[in-house]
């Protein structure tokens, strides 16, 4: 047997790592009202989530010597405009995800200092994102010295976060039996429970759970190493479904022992307090019905500062190199973005990253409450980040539309049409929670959710014009 094959058990784990974290079982029972969030997760796996993983299985076969990008997908099936296209949206979600982290990390500094929710809350918002702001260009300054040393603390990170969600699930389940008398809230498992009122507040906060399934393309550079890729990896993926469901149901579970979604939905300052505080309150808890007072809370917001502000070192860094360090999309951006300094660093791009994402930060500034700003931050990523996923269904299509010039070794089904209509499916419903997630009843958030994306759409458009007058001014010159 290879030594460097890894059994689908292993990739399976590795998937998981990457795709689930305790936000997305918080974010779930916030926004749909407790455990009806369920119904959703189930329905979002198997309508969604499994046949989204099984195309990047075969796109990842596909193009094994392309490192797994999605851009490069594109171009092997399209054009380098597309390529380009495809690698600007890459960059261009993570804006909203830059000013997020340095938001998320000043919250968790908080909770580790404070131990509480309410001392974060009630600075005035002017300062806080200030301070936000302050944060965000130290650490774009980090990356312009090509000085990554939070790399490994990501992974470290990552990796604790990780177990943090589990341990959560399995304590929690636990406790009862431990301190019988420690006010569990009780719940009722029916149809009125557990079915969901179909309305708009329902479809606008569908991308919520998009998001949190999505960016298993991560793996696809696995695909060919899996041992029997036709059958390992669907059977990774399969797993990886499985795993993901059981603990987005059990998590949901133990949070309903805790929390109450009547007092989530009380009032729109107790959701946003909530959405901003509940991980934190979470382990907290949690910590009271084991009688350790709050170490597990102290612990996970420690894990948390370092895994948000490593996460937002990498996140300015990594997508701006596989934007501009791709040569196919060179052609298509201004020559001002691609200059570099002594440390390797694009130091234009990071000065392009830190005022776009300090203009979502600073704009916040006049929003009434931290908690508030958290919240905006949640659904602004929710639309702007699955946008990158749209791209990989589009290549999947295109892959599925030349399927004799490629061959790859695994494929999702062999039915041409049944391909295809699971390529479009995945397509319209990424494409529909993002454009109903921009809806909010609060004016503000919905001019941001609509801007924001509008905004990063338009320069990508602007870039390869300024490009072609570059190059048109040259040839004249040269003439």
């Amino acid at each position: 047997m290879d030594s460097k094959t890894i059994k689908w058990s292993t990739l399976a784990f590795m998937a998981f790592s990457t795709v689930w974290g305790f936000g997305n079982v918080l974010n779930g029972f916030v926004y749909f009202n407790g455990i009806q969030v369920m119904f959703s997760w189930v329905l979002m796996f198997a309508l969604y989530f499994v046949p989204y993983a099984l195309m990047v299985g075969e796109l990842g076969s596909a193009f094994k010597t392309s490192g797994g990008g999605v851009s490069s997908w594109i171009h092997s099936t399209t054009t380098s405009k597309l390529a380009y296209y495809a690698g600007w949206t890459y960059w261009a979600c993570h804006i909203t995800y830059i000013a997020s982290k340095s938001s998320g990390g000043l919250k968790a500094l908080s909770w580790a200092v404070f131990r509480n929710g309410e001392t974060y809350d009630s600075f005035p918002t002017l300062g806080v994102q200030m301070v936000t702001f302050i944060i965000l260009l130290f650490f774009c300054w980090v990356a312009s010295r090509g000085l990554n040393p939070l790399k490994k603390l990501a992974t470290l990170a990552g990796t604790s976060m990780f177990v943090m969600s589990i341990l959560y699930i399995l304590m929690m389940f636990a406790a009862p039996a431990i301190n019988p008398n420690g006010g569990f809230v009780n719940m009722t498992f029916n149809a009125k429970t557990l079915v969901p009122s179909f309305d708009i507040k329902y479809f606008t906060s569908l991308s919520i759970i998009v998001f949190a399934v999505g960016g298993c393309e991560k793996i696809s550079p696995y695909v060919n190493k899996v041992e029997n890729p036709s059958k390992g990896f669907p059977k990774a993926m399969i797993t990886l479904a499985i795993m993901v469901v059981i603990c987005a149901m059990l998590g949901t579970i133990a949070m309903g022992m805790m929390f109450d979604p009547n007092e989530i939905n009380a009032s729109k300052e107790a959701f946003n307090s909530y959405n901003s505080n509940g991980s934190y309150w979470a382990f907290q808890k949690l910590g009271n019905y084991y009688h350790i007072g709050d170490t597990l809370l102290i612990i996970y917001a420690l894990c948390n500062v370092v895994g948000q502000l490593s996460t937002l070192v990498i996140s300015i860094d990594a997508p701006l190199r596989m934007l501009l360090d791709n040569e196919d999309s060179r052609e298509y951006i201004p020559t001002a973005l691609l200059k570099k300094n002594d440390a390797g660093a694009y130091v234009n791009g990071i000065k392009m990253v830190a005022v776009l994402s300090g203009a979502i930060i600073l704009i916040q500034s006049f929003v009434p409450g931290a908690a508030a700003v958290l919240k905006q931050l949640t659904k602004l990523n929710s639309v702007c980040m699955p946008m990158r996923y749209l791209w990989v269904f589009f290549a999947y299509m295109a892959l599925r539309k030349a399927e004799d010039k490629f061959k790859p070794e695994y494929r999702f089904v062999k039915n041409h049409n049944v391909a295809m209509f699971f390529g479009g499916w995945c397509f319209l419903v990424t494409a529909a929670s993002c454009i109903l997630g921009m809806y909010d009843a609060d004016p503000f958030t919905f001019a941001l959710n609509v801007i924001t994306p509008c905004v990063l759409c338009a320069l990508g458009i602007i870039l390869p014009m300024i490009a072609k007058k570059e190059k048109e001014k040259k040839a004249t010159q040269a003439a």
